[in-house]
């Protein structure tokens, strides 16, 4: 888990909770870095993240009704967003969860993406499968 990804993550999911789920489980929050929110800037600040200086790291939003944990795990890898799991370039990640919504936010080990003054060096390996990992576990304990 990434402290500052996973302090953003739960901003983010807290900020879209009362969203209600868009029409064929597609978000209205495009994957990214900017996500279209008001005060995104207050909740990057509030996470000690410095956005003029992130620019690598992506925003995933997934809204599923009653948050079904197979068909969350449905929109993240039979998406566009599977490109973004699988792709090594990815180190760390922050989950947050609200409601129906899950907010993936994925960091680098790049100063660029690393949502922190200082590159964090998490971890080396793909991370497609520590993602879906961690999704299981924590519908798991929630369940």
């Amino acid at each position: 888990m990434h402290d500052k990804a996973g302090c953003l993550a739960d901003e983010i999911a807290d900020e879209i909770q009362d969203r209600p789920c868009p029409l064929a489980g597609n978000t209205t929050i495009s994957p990214g870095i900017h996500p279209q929110l008001n005060d995104y800037p207050d909740l990057v600040k509030k996470c000690k993240i410095d956005i003029n200086t992130t620019r690598e790291g992506v925003i995933l939003p997934v809204c599923v009704p009653k948050r079904v944990a197979t068909l969350v795990l449905t929109n993240y890898t039979q998406s566009l967003y599977s490109g973004y799991l699988n792709s090594s370039k990815y180190t760390g990640v922050g989950i947050g969860l609200e409601d129906d919504w899950t907010v993936l936010v994925l960091a680098t080990n790049t100063i660029g993406g690393s949502f922190a003054s200082a590159a964090c060096f998490t971890c080396v390996f793909s991370l497609s499968y520590h993602v879906l990992a961690m999704i299981l576990g924590l519908f798991l304990l929630v369940a």
